[in-house]
């Protein structure tokens, strides 16, 4: 696509530019606030007040336009004219945290800003000078409410929406990936090391450890996909939950599986002894993290259930 330079533009070009800009924006505030209002309905009304606003200019930008250039509006928009500011493509809404989406409002009252302090230098009209900066005023106070949305929301409701955007990421994403990287990490240990102690050819072992490894990820990627739509449970999106499961489990079991693309077998088999025990206790930290399960506890029900199946796995393939 040709893309012409913001100077070449004309001043009704400008103000079509801003009027598409501001109705996209608009649009997305009222996704992120049909997005967040089943769960988060504070911050919901916030992003619907700011898409109300965004109205507001897009009124007042198109009646700029009907007086000085009529009622038809040029069709340009923000792909069309080079270096222009982008946006974030509306699907991918669905996978935006909140404080994610917080930051991108921030991003979008800031580029909005910029682009009005900048178009209005180059009008020569006073009233659609002082109407462009007006705007851009506008634009830059929505930046720092933006910023400080959490700060905004009232005290005891700005607490109960962290409280339940954390625990719905726990839900959709921690919980099965957890579950994921448990099973790959442990599951795994068995064939693994039966193999190599049994073989003691270590591109054999790296093959049986790359298949059980994108074995299990797919097949606890459609379990989890399949066991639970979400809808009762509140556990999200079983697209999610399945592909973080899905690939949780295949990292886990590729961590010592990768070490036997070493040809010394022994160099090989120590770094994947080493490898498990760093992935057995970050599945420790990150029960305590984020599953408030205690340090001690979580340590002594992964270790030792790690410890019991890699000793299985040597006595099998050493015997």
């Amino acid at each position: 696509m040709n893309r012409r330079r913001f100077s070449d533009l004309t001043e009704q070009e400008v103000l079509a530019l801003a009027i598409s800009s501001e109705e996209d924006d608009a649009r997305i505030y009222r996704l992120y606030a049909q997005r967040l209002r089943p769960d988060l309905p504070e911050s919901a009304a916030m992003f619907d007040e700011m898409a109300a606003e965004e109205d507001d200019h897009h009124r007042a930008l198109i009646a700029m336009h009907q007086k000085r250039f009529g009622d038809v509006i040029p069709l340009i928009r923000r792909e069309h004219v080079s270096g222009f500011y982008a946006r974030r493509p509306v699907w991918l809404v669905e996978n935006l945290s909140l404080e994610t989406m917080r930051g991108e409002a921030a991003k979008m009252e800031h580029d909005a800003a910029a682009f009005y302090t900048k178009a209005a230098q180059y009008s020569s009209d006073a009233q659609t000078r002082q109407l462009l900066n007006d705007l851009a005023a506008a634009e830059a106070g929505h930046e720092n409410r933006a910023e400080g949305l959490q700060e905004n929301l009232a005290g005891d409701a700005g607490e109960e929406e962290n409280r339940a955007a954390h625990r719905q990421f726990v839900l959709t994403w921690v919980q099965p990936g957890l579950a994921g990287l448990m099973d790959g990490s442990v599951s795994t240990l068995a064939p693994i090391f039966a193999v190599a102690f049994a073989t003691g050819d270590t591109w054999t072992t790296f093959l049986v450890g790359l298949a059980a490894s994108v074995g299990a990820g797919i097949s606890m990627g459609f379990t989890e996909a399949a066991s639970d739509d979400g809808e009762l449970s509140g556990r999200g999106s079983p697209v999610k939950r399945g592909f973080a499961s899905g690939i949780m489990t295949t990292v886990g079991g590729l961590g010592h599986a990768l070490p036997y693309l070493i040809t010394d077998f022994w160099t090989a088999t120590t770094i994947a002894i080493l490898v498990v025990f760093i992935e057995l206790w970050a599945i420790a930290w990150i029960q305590n993290r984020f599953m408030d399960t205690p340090f001690l506890r979580a340590t002594f029900q992964v270790v030792l259930g790690g410890a019991l199946v890699f000793a299985a796995g040597v006595l099998i393939g050493g015997g």
